[in-house]
């Protein structure tokens, strides 16, 4: 998911009860909940394909999910060693603050795992991708269920007089939380359920298939077909459900030069990332340009961060 949702989600844990755990208990679970996404600076010190390869992997992974923790529970100790002189107050709970670091890391690849960019859960033991297919990666009815849970929260704590009316408060924002997993639950299922539609409803039998959430449109998915040399793409209708094909594609994959692109470093690395790979080939003169883009975000042979062109000579086919 985008960032704000992870801080989001971070604010609204922290709002339901937990920042009142131990000191630094909000600044904790919201750097938590976006700390494994330094993995995205690569982007300013590698290629495009370096970080496509590098992306939601390491930093996602279930080494990581041990080791970050521990990692941001020792800087914030740190931190309050190093400024004890300068700060006032009680010194924070290195059993809580450990706590909830563990809530705020872990519950960042959970949230990746509900989109179509998946994410290598098991990394680095595993390069394998997972995949949720459940929300869009920027999802406009979470960001306002939680935000609304977080304000409402806010309002009331500031009004509320007495320690008693803590779990009175902090309702609003439990709510919203409760009402976001619901939500992304129902989409989870829903995409399911209409992917078992679809590959009942269609003509010829598909080796993958994909039913993507469609920004800020719950009752719409894209829907992608892997037949084998070709992508079938689609629209799925719901509640009731109605798939309609739009268009057939090729894949590319037997034109020439795609096996020497495909076998570069950057064409290595970007189908390590790329789920749906489409290929475009383009003689010029003694050498072959091959466009590498994926049918889930780039139009087959556009320019954007979800392709890359490799050039290779034309006698590697």
């Amino acid at each position: 998911m985008d960032n704000l949702t992870h801080t989001l989600v971070g604010l609204a844990l922290a709002d339901s009860g937990l920042k009142r755990t131990t000191r630094f208990g909000t600044m904790v679970l919201v750097v938590g909940a976006n700390l494994p996404d330094l993995d995205g600076f690569t982007y300013l010190v590698a290629s495009s394909t370096d970080a496509l390869a590098f992306r939601r992997g390491w930093t996602h992974g279930i080494l990581a999910m041990v080791a970050l923790p521990l990692l941001l529970t020792a800087a914030v100790l740190g931190w309050r060693r190093l400024t004890a002189r300068r700060q006032r107050g009680p010194a924070p709970d290195p059993g809580w603050v450990l706590a909830l670091a563990i809530i705020g890391i872990w519950s960042h690849p959970l949230l990746d795992l509900l989109n179509t960019y998946g994410v290598r859960l098991l990394m680095p033991f595993s390069h394998r991708w997972f995949y949720g297919d459940a929300l869009f990666i920027v999802d406009p009815w979470v960001w306002a269920v939680l935000l609304i849970g977080i304000v409402l929260t806010r309002r009331r704590s500031r009004s509320a007089a007495r320690p008693g009316r803590i779990r009175r408060t902090t309702r609003p924002v439990r709510v919203a939380l409760a009402a976001a997993a619901t939500y992304a639950l129902v989409m989870a299922v829903s995409s399911r359920v209409g992917r078992i539609y679809v590959e009942r409803h269609s003509q010829s039998a598909a080796r993958r298939t994909m039913v993507a959430p469609v920004l800020g449109t719950p009752f719409r998915r894209e829907v992608i077909r892997d037949l084998g040399g070709r992508y079938e793409f689609g629209e799925l209708a719901l509640p009731r459900p109605a798939y309609a094909p739009i268009d057939v594609q090729s894949d590319g994959h037997d034109a020439p030069g795609v096996r020497a692109a495909s076998a570069t470093r950057a064409g290595t690395q970007f189908l390590q990332w790329s789920r749906f790979p489409q290929f475009v080939t383009e003689p010029r003169g003694d050498s072959i340009r091959v466009n590498l883009s994926d049918a889930r975000y780039a139009a087959v042979g556009s320019r954007s961060w979800a392709s890359v062109a490799v050039t290779v000579p034309a006698e590697n086919r």
